[in-house]
């Protein structure tokens, strides 16, 4: 504390007792950018010295991505234009559908929506795939979420 205002810390004191407690948080193998660095920044390291360990993390994180995104779901036909659709039900009252863009343009309610000047993109859901969807987890190929 300093001699004049006994209330109020030494900041730098305050620091450096930080430092020492703490440390500085670079106490891992690389060197901090001077000047700027390369001007990049990221949570993990790149592996830009170990090729196979850096191939190995690529190809890891491309699983991890694909089985995010598709994990679950599950081709359903709709029965009444033949369109396939990927599905998985979420939970009472949730369904998650992706649709790809075939599907999207061969869709014949979303032709009708087209041709009304309408964006189907907008739509809420086609109600004929919907009664596919249903008419797949009646027949148990979807799973029915639980209703709790």
């Amino acid at each position: 504390m300093s001699d004049d205002r006994p209330d109020v810390p030494d900041v730098d004191r305050l620091a450096r007792s930080m430092l020492l407690l703490h440390g500085d948080h670079h106490d891992h193998d690389e060197s901090p950018a001077r000047n700027g660095g390369s001007g990049t920044w990221s949570k993990s390291r790149d592996f830009s010295n170990d090729p196979q360990r850096a191939a190995a993390v690529a190809e890891a994180s491309r699983a991890d991505r694909e089985r995010y995104l598709t994990s679950g779901l599950l081709p359903v036909d709709c029965r009444f234009c033949h369109v396939t659709v990927t599905v998985r039900r979420l939970g009472p009252g949730h369904t998650a559908v992706q649709w790809n863009s075939e599907a999207s343009h061969r869709c014949a309610h979303f032709a009708e929506v087209r041709e009304s000047g309408g964006d189907p993109a907008r739509t809420r859901s086609c109600p004929r795939l919907s009664d596919s969807i249903e008419h797949a987890v009646a027949e148990g190929y979807l799973e029915r979420p639980d209703e709790d």
